[in-house]
C-alpha cells in the first residue's frame, strides 16, 4: 500500500491517538518484499466502498489500516465494525481512534443487515470497538446485529470478533452466545508477557477464560483467536499461547505479522519470515487445532468465509474418525 510521508503519519497519530502523543517516535523499519501489497483500485473495491458509505458503516479494514483491504473489498468482503469508530481502550498496536464514544445507534443493526444482503455475503464478520462505557460492553447490540442479519440473510453464516467484556458481568458473554453466531472470535493478540506494553487495558487470562466459557455455554459453537508476531515475543512464548488456546478448546488460530501504524505505536521488533510462519502453522496443527492461518499478511478476518468452510469440513472429518 502507498505509505504517507513521516510528517503526515505523525500528524495523523496525534489527531487519532492523543494518549500516545507524548510517546517518543519509534523507528519504522523498511518492510520486506513479502509484506508489500498494491494500493486498491479495482471496480469491486469501489462498489464495496460505496455500499458501506451509503449505509453509514465503519469497517475495521479502514480504521485499523488493514493491508488486505484491496483484495478483500474487490471480492465484496468487508469486516463491519459496529458501535462507532471510537474505542475506550488505547492499545499500543492499534490504529483505531481512542476517546469517548458516541451513544449507540439503534438503527445500526438494520443498516448492517441491509449491507450484508446487498453485498451478497455468504459469510460475514462483525467486530466492534471496546465499549467500556456501556454496562454490558455492547453485548446486546451485538445480539441485535446478529438477529437482524439472520432475518435479512438467513443463508449467511455469521462470525463475531468481540471485545473482552472485561468490565461486565458474566451475562454479557451469555447474551452474545445466545444469539448463536456461527463463529465466536476473540483475539489474544500477543503473548502474556507483552500485555502490559501492548494491551495494557486487557488481561490475558480473562481473554483466555472468555473463549473457554463460550464452549461451556455452547459446545457446538466454533471458537477462534489470533495473535500478532514481531512485537518482541519469542517462539517459546508463541508455543505457550498455542497450548493455552488448545486447553480452552479453541478451534481456529490465526497468526500474522504486526505492522506499526504510526511512529507513536509499538515498534516492530522484527519481520518474521514466511518460513517461520510455516513452522508455526505446522506446530499449531500438531497441537490439534482444526484450522490454522499463519502467514505474514494473515489478519483475523482474512479469507474468513473460505476458512469457515474448511473449519466446518475439518470438524466433520474429525467426527467421522472418532
Amino acid at each position: 500500500m502507498t505509505e504517507q510521508p513521516p510528517a503526515l503519519r505523525a500528524l495523523a497519530a496525534r489527531a487519532r491517538h492523543p494518549e500516545k502523543a507524548h510517546r517518543p517516535d519509534q523507528a519504522q523499519p523498511k518492510k520486506p518484499d513479502w509484506i508489500r501489497v498494491k494500493a486498491p483500485t479495482s471496480q469491486g473495491y469501489k462498489e464495496t466502498r460505496d455500499i458501506l458509505r451509503e449505509n453509514k458503516l465503519s469497517t475495521v479494514c479502514e480504521e485499523a489500516g488493514c493491508p488486505n483491504v484491496g483484495e478483500c473489498w474487490s471480492q465484496g468482503h468487508a469486516t463491519m465494525m459496529i458501535m462507532g469508530d471510537i474505542c475506550t481502550r488505547g492499545c499500543s498496536f492499534c490504529n483505531i481512534i481512542t476517546g469517548k464514544p458516541n451513544a449507540l445507534d439503534p438503527f445500526e443493526p438494520g443498516r448492517v443487515a441491509h449491507a450484508v444482503q446487498k453485498l451478497g455475503l455468504n459469510h460475514v464478520v462483525i467486530t466492534s470497538v471496546d465499549r467500556d462505557d456501556l454496562e454490558d460492553g455492547g453485548a446486546e447490540h451485538f445480539a441485535q446485529v446478529i438477529r437482524a442479519i439472520r432475518h435479512r440473510s438467513p443463508g449467511s453464516t455469521i462470525e463475531v470478533l468481540t471485545p473482552d467484556f472485561l468490565k461486565c458481568g458474566p451475562e454479557a458473554l451469555e447474551i452474545v452466545v445466545e444469539a448463536r453466531p456461527d463463529v465466536f472470535n476473540h483475539n489474544l493478540e500477543t503473548v502474556p508477557g507483552l500485555y502490559p506494553s501492548v494491551r495494557p487495558g486487557a488481561r490475558y487470562f480473562h481473554s483466555l477464560r472468555l473463549l473457554q466459557r463460550v464452549k461451556e455455554l455452547d459446545p457446538a459453537m466454533f471458537t477462534k483467536s489470533g495473535i500478532m508476531v514481531g512485537l518482541g515475543e519469542d517462539r517459546q512464548g508463541v508455543m505457550q499461547v498455542m497450548d493455552d488456546m488448545r486447553a480452552a478448546d479453541v478451534d481456529f488460530m490465526t497468526i500474522g505479522q504486526y505492522l506499526q501504524p504510526t511512529p507513536k505505536h509499538h515498534r516492530v521488533d522484527r519481520f518474521v519470515s514466511p518460513d517461520e510462519f510455516k513452522g508455526y502453522e505446522k506446530s499449531a496443527y500438531g497441537k490439534g487445532f482444526l484450522m490454522v492461518s499463519a502467514t505474514p499478511l494473515t489478519r483475523s478476518s482474512y479469507h474468513a468465509g473460505d476458512d469457515f468452510a474448511q473449519l466446518r469440513d475439518a470438524r466433520l472429518a474429525k467426527l467421522g474418525r472418532a
